[in-house]
């Protein structure tokens, strides 16, 4: 998954450019994301994502792998996001999702990274809201909270990334696939994978102890407990077919435990 899939306009923060421009998110501000079925999600997010999403790591044999939020069970769905483009009441909602329309970009290993605005928003103008630039041309309090809640998020996802490829080489992850199956017809999730519990149990005595005291044993236990909201999102599928009898549709696969 690319970290700039909701950004059709992204262009760096100037302040000559971008002098007087404002930001008022707009009533639909999470229509963006409508038309994505996962997020990208830092292990410092697990605890309390893992209430509302399963929790995966998405990838191919052999890596790399990211940990992403199933937030659809489809192709291009959404099921977080109404048809107002507002984000499900009392849900947690990921920082991938929240920094928009912000975004820092550049390679991971590069000394600087720019920050970014999508200027295609709709909620940017020069009139009304948040303003980024001070009238003596410096940044402003909101936009220097942006600039450090982007570069914190950054660092986790350094982070995240380090996990997944430090499962990956102690052989703990193993591949799945969601089935879900209503009114006669299947539809499928891949490149979906999980950690084996036996496996993990395996592991021996100084795997483990690396495991917890790089703090990555809770990060482990979240995403197994999240599992179980795979069943959460079919429900809200089935609820969002009105004119379908309102029957939970049948999911298969020993992700839900």
């Amino acid at each position: 998954m690319t970290t700039m899939i909701f950004y059709e306009r992204a262009v760096a923060l100037n302040r000559e450019r971008h002098q007087n421009l404002k930001i008022q998110l707009k009533p639909d501000h999470f229509s963006f994301a409508t038309n994505t079925n996962s997020v990208l999600l830092a292990g410092s997010e697990f605890v309390e994502a893992a209430r509302d999403y399963p929790i995966v790591f998405v990838g191919k044999e052999g890596g790399p792998f990211t940990l992403a939020a199933l937030v659809g069970l489809g192709d291009k769905q959404n099921l977080m996001v109404s048809d107002a483009g507002n984000w499900e009441t009392s849900t947690y909602i990921p920082a991938f999702i929240r920094r928009y329309p912000f975004v820092l970009a550049g390679t991971d290993d590069a000394e600087t990274l720019t920050v970014c605005v999508d200027e295609a928003y709709s909620g940017l103008n020069d009139e009304d809201g948040q303003a980024l630039f001070a009238a003596e041309g410096g940044q402003t309090d909101y936009l220097a909270n942006v600039i450090e809640f982007l570069r914190l998020f950054h660092s986790e996802m350094k982070r995240t990334s380090l996990f997944a490829a430090r499962l990956a080489e102690l052989g703990v992850l193993t591949s799945k696939v969601i089935t879900i199956e209503r009114d006669g017809k299947k539809q499928t999730l891949e490149g979906l994978w999980v950690v084996d519990e036996a496996k993990l149990n395996a592991l021996d005595d100084a795997s483990t102890l690396e495991l917890v005291r790089c703090g990555y044993m809770g990060w482990i236990y979240a995403h197994l407990l999240s599992l179980s909201n795979v069943a959460r999102l079919a429900r809200r599928l089935d609820a969002r077919r009105t004119d379908a009898p309102a029957i939970m549709p049948a999911v298969t696969s020993d992700v839900v435990h």
